[in-house]
């Protein structure tokens, strides 16, 4: 109930509104130039206008909860008349040159003072867990307070949507993409801009090209880590991905599987080419555990062991295993269900689970190196 023995002002209201934040954007609607106009009478209704991006928005019910809930509890306020509307041209230009700091598009992870870690998770051949591997440190490092965000840029085979539970698609603001937003990640994939399970046909300079517009006309906003969820191989996507993004340090997923692990070191290897380094190596679908308690190794033993030796010679520098992560049928499930396993309650304890929240803690405990940041110094003169 509102406290009817205080005045409500626009003052008042405008301050509560400043708690209110885009659900897209995640800044305060009264930074975004989104709330148009206030009045307040003496009774205490609120006639409130706020402005969406555009006439689409699919938060428009997220934010109409949001913003009554903020204002029909501000002491003094007995009713709320909200409308919303719509940005012209010119608030939505104002809009995006805010947002991008009146940069034109460019890709911030490129740049040497960002402070954004970028990791690519590659592996060298399909099917060994890669996008169950980066959604579930996505939302491990999420819910570790971290912001985050996911690159999709498995082109042909995306399936990170699905595994995080995206079904909406981005909204487009001209020339800039508001990304989704799931179990607190940001995501974006080809397979938000295909009717439903349209194949994607594509030669090197597109796939290229969509990379670049990911990287580029994404709102990401101020990241602490970035996962691009690589194709397997070591062909366009994974080359692009250097060239764009040199700083993108390589998590190579294998099996324990002889022959995959000899894969997977191809993967590893094309860091010798693009002079990246390679964070690590996850070790999937490990031994798992039978309800008697013993263990069984379906698909061998030491694999993500050996790949991880194997890279630490070739590239002359410590490659460490970062995690081995057990065949466990609760990770297939949570995957179709798009609730990462590391967010259930009912399994946090589970081998799985433990495994990879602690390969997402060691990533996200990784510093971006210093070289090229400017100290902001300068020799002095005598």
């Amino acid at each position: 109930m509102s406290d009817t023995a205080t005045i409500a002002t626009v003052e008042t209201v405008r301050a509560a509104l400043a708690g209110v934040k885009d659900p897209e954007i995640r800044r305060p609607i009264t930074d975004l130039g989104m709330v148009d106009t206030i009045e307040v009478s003496d009774a205490g209704v609120v006639d409130l206008t706020v402005l969406l991006t555009i006439a689409a928005c699919p938060m428009r019910d997220t934010l109409t909860k949001d913003v009554t809930a903020a204002v029909r509890g501000v002491p003094g306020v007995t009713d709320l008349r909200l409308q919303l509307g719509v940005m012209n041209d010119d608030q939505r230009r104002a809009l995006r040159e805010g947002l991008r700091g009146g940069a034109t598009r460019e890709i911030s992870f490129a740049k040497p003072e960002s402070r954004t870690r970028v990791y690519a998770i590659a592996s060298g051949k399909g099917g060994v867990g890669k996008s169950t591997v980066t959604v579930n440190l996505a939302a491990a490092m999420a819910a570790d307070g971290l912001s985050v965000g996911v690159v999709d840029a498995d082109i042909y085979g995306f399936s990170v949507p699905r595994m995080l539970g995206v079904s909406g698609r981005p909204t487009r603001l001209d020339d800039m993409i508001l990304p989704p937003i799931a179990h607190g990640v940001k995501v974006i994939s080809v397979g938000m801009f295909v009717q439903g399970n349209t194949p994607v046909v594509w030669r090197g300079p597109m796939l290229h090209r969509a990379l670049e517009q990911f990287l580029s006309e994404v709102f990401w906003g101020d990241l602490d880590v970035l996962l691009m969820d690589l194709p397997p191989g070591t062909g366009d996507v994974a080359i692009s991905t250097a060239q764009l993004v040199p700083t993108a340090e390589l998590v190579v997923v294998t099996t324990p599987q002889a022959a995959a692990a000899e894969v997977a070191e191809r993967a590893g290897a094309i860091s010798q080419q693009t002079r990246q380094k390679v964070a690590g190596v996850v070790e999937n679908m490990a031994a798992m555990t039978l309800p008697d308690g013993s263990t069984f190794d379906l698909f061998g033993a030491g694999g993500g062991a050996k790949v991880a030796e194997s890279l630490t010679t070739l590239t002359g520098a410590r490659v460490p295993l970062l995690g081995q992560v057990p065949i466990d049928p609760a990770l297939r499930r949570s995957g179709d269900a798009g609730t990462p396993l590391v967010l259930d309650p009912a399994a946090a304890s589970s081998p799985a689970a433990v495994a990879l929240s602690g390969v997402a803690r060691a990533l996200a405990a990784r510093s971006r190196p210093l070289a090229g940041v400017s100290l902001g110094i300068s020799p002095s003169r005598r």
